[in-house]
């Protein structure tokens, strides 16, 4: 990057380390910021630096918030009784977005992989665990994605609650709406076939 000025070198080296941004993106979104006015890329600038230093987890389901407990864990008119197991914050919000469950959420904070060197020791398990002592919770929904990391995090976890005798379910997986059955692989036609239902 000798051609670049140096903070024009760093700014297009920081922004390429962001998920999803190569370095063509990432000199692109400099050259959009440098472009932009200056209140417009401080107060960029201060936004990050205001929710890096402003966020922090949820002592109870460990996701994301500013207050502690979270919003979510705090509200009187969530279900108490159910809680959705997901492997990020990111899944809390697709969740949100449905508008359909009303209970609480654990987040793991990711998936057992023995590829990357990830045991169960190494995501919220435990803090799951020590919830479910309280006998509030009958049913637990085993959200994890739908890849070999996160079905094998699911058949852990399943097999830990056993003994506790809390209701485990597992979100089905299946065939997006809008989606064509000769598109989906065979594990999706597999996972689609096993959850159906009666209509």
């Amino acid at each position: 990057m000798d051609y670049y000025a140096a903070p024009v070198a760093k700014l297009i080296e920081e922004l390429s380390r962001l998920p999803g941004v190569g370095s063509k993106t990432a000199q692109r979104l400099a050259f959009h910021i440098l472009g932009s006015p200056p209140e417009q890329a401080e107060g960029l600038a201060k936004s990050i630096v205001f929710a890096r230093r402003s966020i922090k987890h949820c002592s109870v389901c460990y996701n994301m918030t500013d207050s502690d407990p979270c919003r979510i864990c705090s509200s009187d008119r969530r279900d108490k009784s159910v809680i959705c197991v997901v492997e990020n914050p990111r899944d809390v919000v697709a969740m949100e977005k449905t508008r359909e469950y009303k209970g609480l959420y654990h987040v793991l904070h990711g998936a057992v992989s023995p590829m990357e060197d990830i045991g169960p020791e190494d995501i919220r398990i435990k803090e799951l665990l020590l919830r479910l002592q309280d006998q509030q919770v009958k049913e637990v929904i085993l959200a994890t994605n739908p890849t070999i990391e996160g079905e094998a995090t699911a058949m852990y976890i399943s097999r830990l609650l056993k003994p506790l005798d809390i209701k485990t379910t597992r979100i089905a997986h299946g065939i997006p709406v809008g989606g064509d059955l000769e598109y989906a692989d065979e594990v999706t036609l597999v996972k689609a076939m096993e959850g159906r239902r009666e209509i």
